[in-house]
């Protein structure tokens, strides 16, 4: 009799563990995740509280570097082979693969009254309504100056309404008087030419219909093909790749090589660790033109993928990350701008003692209200990663001497013209 129960036991028990097994692996997540300075660590830890709080929860953190990102993940999505969330850049052109949580949070009003301005970023298009994903940093692109150069040098740093010619001509002059390498360098990235060209007075649209060359583009493009040519700006980084591949120069900028580099606030934790008070470095006031004195707002969400077998895991997880208290302790440990409304009302109590990282949030945030509408618009544009890539290729390629910019700019529009097609 006592065998027989031990055998009984023994088959309930490994009943039991057959069904359990498949219900662990059900609630285990999987999370495709670049940095740019320490969120990693800090998602991480935020993500361990969530398993403690969840029992059975696992959810795995896959790092890669942002070039995987924007090269593999795409493909990933497209063969049904990704992951249940991913924190992307692009958060228009993969949209389509965006799941909507909305039914899965506990307070879809919330959402609405604290990230209303930023939800139709990951919206997918034709859609008005709806919870796509949550912006893991609000970003603006501005310049970042390497004060010590000017202090070594002798010349005042421009104040704030300065043009581009007046920073491109300061910049030379500190450059050519200290011996520094690069006297303006800028992100080979067709977002980051986006807020210059919209200050330099580009449009982009026509209507409703995309329109990247105008005037305005062109005297951005003209700008920048000058600024090669004449050695504000140095070849070895737009020159270094090729087609439509990222290439920052942070790096440089950390090193002491460059007086000014425009890229963006998500530079300003990493620059903290990597500098910190090695020189004096901060984000100065966009440079102004015809167009205004504007950046492009940007950012990173971490947003849900359609393909996941656990929705209402991912919309739960997604709805403690966007809590108030978490969301405000991930913003101040990473040193990101929040797109949280009631957040930015009552401000950030940003961890840092680094006294230009802390100067460099002030500027970046007295600069969001300055923001141009269309530059706006052109980071809500479902489609815009095909306009930013036939400048970054086109542009570039003049650059390098294989075309004429008026070639250049007739290649823009055929290229946006047969991506545009090609989603059709």
């Amino acid at each position: 009799m006592r065998m027989f129960a031990r055998i009984a036991l023994a088959a309930v028990t490994a009943v039991g563990l057959a069904t359990a097994a498949p219900a662990l692996r059900a609630q285990e997540l999987r999370i495709m995740w670049y940095s740019d300075g320490n969120e990693g660590d800090v998602i991480r830890d935020l993500l361990d509280r969530f398993e403690k709080q969840n029992a059975g929860v696992k959810i795995n953190l896959d790092r890669v570097p942002y070039k995987s990102i924007l090269e593999q993940l795409p493909a990933l999505l497209d063969s049904g082979q990704g992951p249940d969330l991913a924190r992307v850049t692009d958060l228009g052109g993969l949209s389509r693969h965006y799941l909507d949580i909305a039914p899965y949070v506990a307070n879809a009003a919330y959402w609405t009254e604290n990230f209303g301005g930023v939800l139709p970023w990951t919206r997918p298009a034709g859609q008005t309504s709806g919870i796509h994903g949550l912006m893991t940093q609000l970003t603006l692109t501005l310049p970042f100056v390497n004060a010590t150069l000017f202090e070594q040098a002798g010349v005042p740093i421009p104040a704030e309404g300065a043009t581009w010619a007046d920073w491109a001509k300061a910049a030379r002059l500190v450059a050519e008087k200290v011996k520094a390498p690069i006297p303006i360098a800028m992100d080979r990235s067709g977002h980051r030419v986006g807020g210059f060209a919209i200050s330099m007075g580009a449009k982009l649209f026509n209507g409703d219909q995309p329109a990247l060359v105008d005037d305005g583009f062109k005297a951005a493009a003209k700008t920048l093909f000058d600024w090669h040519r004449d050695g504000t700006m140095p070849r070895t980084i737009w020159g270094a790749v090729g087609g439509t591949a990222y290439r920052g120069a942070n790096e440089e900028f950390a090193n002491g090589q460059v007086v000014l580099y425009v890229s963006g606030t998500w530079q300003i934790p990493q620059f903290a660790k990597t500098i910190g008070s090695g020189f004096d470095w901060h984000a100065v006031a966009n440079p102004c033109g015809p167009g205004g004195c504007t950046g492009m707002p940007g950012g990173a969400a971490l947003v849900p993928i359609k393909t996941t077998k656990q929705p209402q895991l991912v919309g739960r997880l997604l709805d403690w990350l966007a809590s108030e208290p978490i969301y405000a302790e991930y913003h101040a440990r990473t040193l990101f701008l929040p797109a949280h409304v009631g957040l930015a009302k009552k401000g950030i109590a940003f961890q840092t003692d680094v006294a230009q990282a802390r100067k460099s949030l002030e500027i970046a945030t007295a600069q969001v209200a300055k923001t141009s509408p269309i530059a706006f618009r052109y980071q809500g544009y479902a489609n815009n990663r095909a306009m930013f890539n036939a400048t970054i290729s086109r542009l570039n390629q003049a650059i390098a001497g294989e075309m004429s910019l008026d070639e250049a700019y007739k290649r823009m529009d055929a290229d946006v013209a047969e991506a545009l097609a090609a989603k059709k």
